[in-house]
């Protein structure tokens, strides 16, 4: 199961609509790993300004691994995770993350970094298995 939903969360979902703000907070603490890589990209690029703020360390383990994929690779949780920050998230590999602000000035950027040649030069031998 990618998120730890608690039994009271589960049941507002069986009724109906959640709270983004609920939901939000669940993806914070089924994902921690995830979210303080993105919490602190975030508080980077508020601090260094510029086009994007990014990451290029690999993840310590596979379950921190696990948890950047659950979260990039679902459209609710990533939507929900842009909303909350208010920034785009990009990613690359298995651990590449990158915030860009919402400002149409650094589209080109956000372009570049997600293009498919982009992509093939991120790429490397130890990153075959991710």
């Amino acid at each position: 199961m990618s998120l730890d939903v608690s039994p009271a969360l589960l049941e507002k979902a069986e009724r109906g609509e959640v709270d983004e703000a609920e939901f939000v907070d669940c993806v914070r603490t089924s994902l921690p790993y995830a979210w303080e890589m993105i919490s602190s990209l975030v508080a980077q690029l508020k601090v260094d300004g510029g086009q994007f703020a990014d990451n290029q360390t690999p993840p310590p383990d596979e379950q921190a691994r696990g948890q950047l994929l659950r979260a990039l690779a679902s459209d609710a949780i990533r939507g929900a995770l842009q909303r909350h920050f208010g920034v785009r998230l990009a990613f690359q590999n298995c651990h590449r993350v990158a915030v860009f602000p919402l400002d149409d000035a650094v589209d080109g950027s956000l372009a570049r970094f997600t293009s498919v040649r982009s992509q093939l030069l991120n790429q490397s031998p130890e990153f075959r298995d991710c």
